[in-house]
């Protein structure tokens, strides 16, 4: 039973992480540079690591997305009191963007959604922050 769980489990993101990736794609992102865009406006600046912890992703992953936003000028990377601590934050491009990535999100979401009852999306968001609540 747990086995057939998280199959379906990791089916399902990659599914919702497919759908994703061709909705942002004409936008010249991916759904994981959108994750780090997203904390980055939720909780602002951040460092490499918190991201990481954040976003329960290695660190040569993640340092290959900073470098490709970096690279597109979405984000900026700031030095910390350490040589080696740099934070990362949006960049006005960014900041300015993110209405109508956040828009193409949302529509995407609402339609991956779509025949899903309110009352099993809310049970979904309680079961995930419970469960994510636990990892952490």
């Amino acid at each position: 039973m747990y086995h057939e769980l998280f199959h379906t489990l990791h089916q399902l993101s990659r599914h919702l992480t497919n759908k994703l990736n061709e909705a942002l794609k004409p936008l010249g992102l991916y759904g994981s540079q959108w994750a780090v865009i997203y904390v980055l406006h939720e909780k602002g600046s951040l460092t490499q690591k918190q991201l990481c912890e954040y976003l329960f992703v290695e660190a040569p992953p993640m340092t290959r997305t900073i470098q490709r936003l970096v690279s597109q000028r979405y984000v900026m990377q700031i030095p910390g009191k350490d040589k080696r601590e740099k934070y990362i934050q949006l960049t006005e491009e960014a900041i300015n963007s993110y209405p109508k990535w956040e828009q193409v999100v949302n529509e995407t979401n609402k339609a991956l959604l779509e025949g899903v009852p309110d009352t099993i999306q809310k049970q979904l968001l309680q079961l995930q922050i419970g469960w994510l609540g636990k990892l952490r």
